[in-house]
């Protein structure tokens, strides 16, 4: 379960601090999906990356599972978002000199485990994705929705109980877009985490049973 609890967040700038989020609060259970619109600046971004324990927020709570990331020291902190944390952004950030198999191995390579079973894994993932055929093809050689599938299969390869989706379709022409949602949507049911995109684009949201919207620096349920 994911609670977030009276969460603000501010940033200093010359002139005064520079509210983005205010009084942030809702609650989604193993198995939602929910979008997050709202315009350009409105603090989408800032919102997933307190989510994902990449910014702390400057007041209330995040818990994923009763477990507060922000309580814990650095070393824990870095191996709570590795193995329950998955992230996509709208820029896939794949390692260019990598394949596709060795860019989705990359969160394994920061934790523990067995190996045989991450390669395994990776190579499900890749398929699940429809890339098996280009399992050994570097970045530059893939299409942008090809590269954004691959970041897709690297967001799951940890089996994150939270995944979360800056954008994922920012850069894409819309059937590449579309297939990108179905294909989230599609694993995310597979998986039965918690999926959070957010989103500019109205039509893609209203494939998510849970929509909130981003506005003044409140964040409203609309569906």
């Amino acid at each position: 379960m994911l609670n977030v609890a009276n969460l603000s967040k501010e940033y200093p700038t010359p002139r005064g601090a520079l509210t983005v989020l205010s009084g942030v609060s809702f609650s989604l259970a193993p198995g939602d999906a929910a979008a997050i619109t709202g315009p350009s600046g409105s603090g989408k971004s800032s919102l997933l990356y307190v989510l994902g324990a990449l910014e702390p927020p400057t007041s209330g709570t995040v818990t994923l599972d009763g477990q507060d990331p922000f309580q814990l020291p650095a070393a824990a902190l870095a191996a709570f978002r590795n193995q329950s944390v998955g992230f996509v952004f709208q820029d896939h950030c794949l390692l260019p000199q990598c394949t596709v198999l060795e860019n989705v191995l990359v969160p394994t390579l920061v934790a523990p485990g067995r190996a045989g079973d991450d390669t395994e894994r990776a190579r499900t993932l890749v398929d699940h994705v429809g890339l098996t055929d280009r399992i050994d093809h570097r970045p530059g050689e893939l299409s942008g929705g090809e590269r954004q599938r691959v970041a897709v299969a690297r967001a799951l390869v940890r089996q994150p109980r939270l995944l979360l989706c800056d954008e994922p379709t920012g850069n894409l022409d819309r059937a590449s877009a579309d297939h990108i949602v179905s294909l989230l949507l599609d694993l995310h049911r597979q998986q039965h985490g918690i999926l959070i995109v957010v989103t500019h684009s109205a039509r893609l949201a209203s494939r998510f049973h849970i929509q909130f919207e981003l506005v003044d620096t409140r964040l409203q349920r609309t569906e």
